[in-house]
């Protein structure tokens, strides 16, 4: 079977490694980008994800440059304590929490795919812009290649779109679509050196249901003997114009962040001074889009992003990304035959990724700080008396059996690696 993925992101490249360890050996990767850099912030693998990429053998590679967070911390815009849970292991997960930085984790991702597949397996400069299905269950991929404003064609037996919330593939299967949905916030993002903070591994979402800051390291530095953190941030604030859609790159003045920063003062950690060390801050919306009735159309299906964006609440966008390419390879390797494998993916994976994208739009488990702010907008004693602990720890449960990464779901093996080269399908 030749199979060609739009996309060499976290989705894309991990569905190449799941499809090579099911068994599958002529897969492709195609990047519309000229070259793979490490580019982007920070992102938090959940430990359902850190399961799976642990079963390809990148666990060791991930933790070398990763933090294992500990605890999520949920505060009010004073800094006053909403709600604090252990993370990954200490959470009583087999596997953990990984904080890293998103360009990292693609190379990690990227040069696995090539040492095991081989260098030709991913394309750059190549981008799928237009799809004919052909007879006989195969699919003529149009391809893109920007430097030289060359076009291509490939023919195959599968096309999986991973390529973003801007997909090419989904709006060939979707053209009248429009543009991803804007819910009027935007993001500023960085990275900075910091000193560590609580147990330098915590994770803190603050703020209320107008603006939000989240923080969090995810890489541990030491230099001449002084322990140091890359420490990834975000800001999401109310904004009269909508910034571009889905240019993660677009850069803003770190002044104007810096200033507006301020207001984050709290006893216990100076939030404007970590910020203020950001080296560059970038800015884009928050969007997503609605669940689709459909994924799959013949032999040309979805995957990360592409099916699903959805807002950046939960740490579960990358996470998410990587159990549909696990789902994806070992029902392509175990079912009778193609159309039967993209049906039960279809199925299975839509309906639970529908469930995430619209928690993720009441802010999953954010949404505790949200309740604080409305029930107790100038602040409180005792969050008890604002929220009932028996409230907040079913928000917190809730949210994590929707998105699969409870304790009970994680002490188990994983569902997607059953002997699959007795079952593979070339």
């Amino acid at each position: 079977m030749k199979i060609l993925i739009a996309g060499a992101g976290i989705g894309g490249l991990t569905a190449a490694l799941s499809l090579h360890a099911a068994g599958f050996t002529d897969v492709r990767v195609v990047e519309s980008a000229q070259e793979l850099r490490p580019l982007g912030v920070g992102l938090n693998l959940l430990p359902n994800a850190v399961r799976e990429l642990a079963e390809l053998g990148l666990l060791n590679a991930l933790s070398s440059q990763a933090v294992a967070t500990r605890e999520l911390i949920l505060c009010n815009s004073y800094g006053q304590l909403v709600w604090r849970e252990s993370r990954g292991v200490a959470a009583g997960n087999a596997w953990p929490q990984l904080s890293i930085h998103r360009g990292h984790l693609q190379a990690v991702l990227a040069d696995a795919v090539r040492n095991r597949l081989g260098d030709h397996a991913i394309a750059t400069d190549s981008r799928v812009s237009a799809i004919t299905p052909l007879p006989g269950n195969r699919v003529r991929a149009h391809l893109d290649h920007p430097s030289t404003a060359n076009t291509s064609t490939l023919e195959i037996d599968l096309l999986i779109g991973a390529d973003g919330i801007n997909s090419a593939v989904r709006k060939a299967l979707y053209p009248y679509e429009g543009p991803p949905l804007w819910n009027g916030l935007t993001l500023w993002r960085g990275v900075a050196c910091s000193e560590p903070y609580l147990t330098g591994a915590s994770m803190i979402v603050a703020g209320d249901d107008v603006e939000r800051l989240v923080l969090y390291p995810i890489q541990e530095r030491i230099d001449g003997g002084e322990h140091t953190a890359l420490v990834n941030w975000v800001i999401a604030r109310r904004c009269g114009e909508e910034p571009q859609h889905g240019d993660w790159h677009r850069r803003t003045s770190l002044d104007t962040v810096v200033e507006h920063a301020r207001r984050w003062q709290f006893d216990w950690l100076d939030i404007p001074a970590i910020i203020s060390g950001s080296p560059a801050v970038f800015e884009y919306p928050m969007i997503d889009r609605d669940p689709l009735p459909r994924w799959t159309f013949q032999r040309v299906t979805l995957l990360g992003d592409a099916a699903h964006p959805m807002y950046p609440a939960g740490s579960n966008g990358a996470t998410q990304a990587i159990i549909d390419a696990r789902a994806l390879a070992y029902l392509l390797a175990t079912c009778d035959d193609t159309d039967q494998a993209l049906d039960a993916y279809d199925r299975q994976r839509r309906k639970v990724m529908a469930q995430i994208q619209l928690s993720n739009r009441a802010m999953g488990p954010e949404r505790a700080i949200t309740l604080a702010h409305q029930r107790a907008p100038c602040g409180f004693s005792d969050i008890n008396d604002v929220i009932p602990a028996n409230e907040l720890e079913q928000i917190s449960a809730d949210y994590a059996q929707i998105a699969g990464f409870d304790p009970d779901a994680c002490a188990r093996q994983s569902p997607y690696n059953a002997n699959w080269r007795t079952y593979a399908r070339q």
